[in-house]
């Protein structure tokens, strides 16, 4: 296809270009991919600035957007790409392939990292790409440490993702970090820390501090101190996408069933004959009532505990609802997988998981009625907007990131018809408290994302 880019796709291309370090806070379905690929043809072939690119992705745009763009575009067709998925022997054969432009799953960092310091060889690339720059949001990771021991020898930085401020502003002390090297916001993550926030919830005795919130002001400078390398641009600004609906669909337990939900969250444990059902902190208290909100809940030994079919029922009547057209079910936890399959097999569907290639291509083709789709597993970059327009939620996640992209596979550049997305909620659950908490951290990102909107 010929690429004519919108306005700010010329925009970003040209931003990219003239900054060695660049943030592209860009929504899904605005072409993060091709502007990308376009921006480094340029300083590759033309510019003669870049020689060697490297692309960190998650797993599956990894494989499969990224070398399917350089497909797609005839402008990209004298750039190649290597794909370094797969066993050792794959991978390092891809290693040494002599492309252009090398693309890893940000899993296998480390990996490439120590391949060429056990090799003693220099490392190649002078233009690093992150594909999903949240997902190096923790200075603790390994992805996080070893891909900054070999920053300097890299001379430009490329950042994208949709979701800078998943988990609050705290984030984009490493995102920004593995692109500027601290310059911005500091080398240490304490100073950080003590420059921009407070102490929210903490321990009085032992003064260990549980949380923390923004100073007042403090996230106008964080903003002002990245505004610099970072733009930002929400697909409702520049693209005619179609209307997207949200629709919630209460169900409720029984009382007995709602007794046994509430003696979780009360007492933390429920003795049983066949392994008892506890919680040995809030974070695993929620875990296990966001289990028992979809209808199942693991036990001490692992083994799924069945609660209720509320969800299932619901879920069954929204497919029919559907009539026929292709439906995308997020699911969370492998129970859910398990009892969705058996209970819309028995009421003469197919369910299938969209995990490989041909998965994708199948379900954009029309051909999959009933898909399933894990957010953590394909959150991320996939174009499987051709396939359909209804998802809906099974259970809840915490995560905004996940929550918001998943929402994008569907509603993005290329769809062709209203999106509705369905959240099946339990009633007076923690379902409830979900909903509500991906409400009001969208608050902190939509702040970001107004601070350095770019002007065009």
């Amino acid at each position: 296809m010929k690429f004519t880019p919108h306005n700010y796709q010329s925009y970003c291309i040209d931003y990219i270009k003239s900054h060695p370090v660049s943030a592209l806070f860009l929504d899904c379905g605005l072409g993060k991919t091709v502007i990308t690929l376009s921006a480094i043809r340029d300083l590759m072939l033309d510019e003669m600035k870049v020689s060697s690119v490297l692309v960190i992705a998650p797993l599956r745009p990894a494989r499969d957007t990224w070398p399917a763009e350089l497909k797609k575009w005839d402008h990209l067709k004298d750039l190649d790409i290597s794909v370094i998925i797969g066993d050792k022997k794959t991978r390092i054969a891809a290693i040494n392939n002599d492309a252009l432009i090398h693309v890893i799953n940000r899993e296998n960092v480390k990996f490439l990292v120590e391949y060429y310091e056990k090799n003693g060889q220099r490392w190649p690339y002078d233009t690093v790409v992150i594909d999903e720059l949240s997902s190096f949001k923790n200075y603790q990771s390994q992805r996080f440490k070893w891909l900054r021991k070999v920053r300097p020898f890299v001379k430009r930085w490329i950042g994208l993702t949709g979701t800078p401020t998943s988990n609050g502003l705290m984030d984009l002390f490493s995102e920004i970090g593995i692109l500027d090297g601290g310059e911005r916001l500091g080398r240490f993550i304490g100073r950080f820390r003590e420059s921009y926030f407070k102490p929210g919830s903490m321990n009085p005795s032992t003064g260990v501090v549980f949380s923390y919130v923004p100073r007042p002001g403090a996230e106008e400078k964080i903003y002002e101190r990245i505004s610099d390398i970072t733009i930002s641009m929400k697909a409702l600004d520049y693209l005619h996408l179609p209307d997207c609906i949200y629709v919630n669909h209460e169900v409720e337990m029984s009382p007995s069933e709602q007794r046994f939900y509430d003696q979780l969250k009360r007492d933390l444990i429920i003795p049983t004959e066949d392994g008892d059902i506890d919680a040995a902190n809030a974070a695993s208290l929620s875990n296990k009532l966001l289990q028992m909100s979809n209808g199942a809940v693991y036990d001490e030994n692992k083994e799924a505990r069945y609660i209720h079919s509320r969800k299932l029922e619901m879920l069954e009547d929204l497919i029919e609802a559907a009539n026929g057209q292709p439906v995308l079910i997020a699911y969370w936890f492998k129970h859910d997988r398990t009892r969705i399959i058996e209970h819309l097999t028995a009421a003469g569907y197919v369910p299938r998981d969209i995990k490989a290639t041909e998965d994708i291509v199948a379900w954009n083709n029309r051909q999959i009625p009933v898909a399933l789709i894990h957010p953590a597993s394909a959150g991320h970059g996939l174009n499987i907007q051709s396939g359909g327009h209804i998802l809906i939620w099974f259970g809840l996640t915490w995560s905004l990131e996940l929550y918001q992209q998943t929402n994008a596979r569907l509603w993005r550049q290329g769809q062709q018809e209203t999106v509705t997305i369905h959240h099946i909620v339990t009633k007076n659950t923690v379902d409830e408290d979900v909903l509500a908490a991906l409400a009001s951290k969208d608050v902190t990102q939509e702040k970001l994302i107004a601070a350095v909107k770019a002007q065009l």
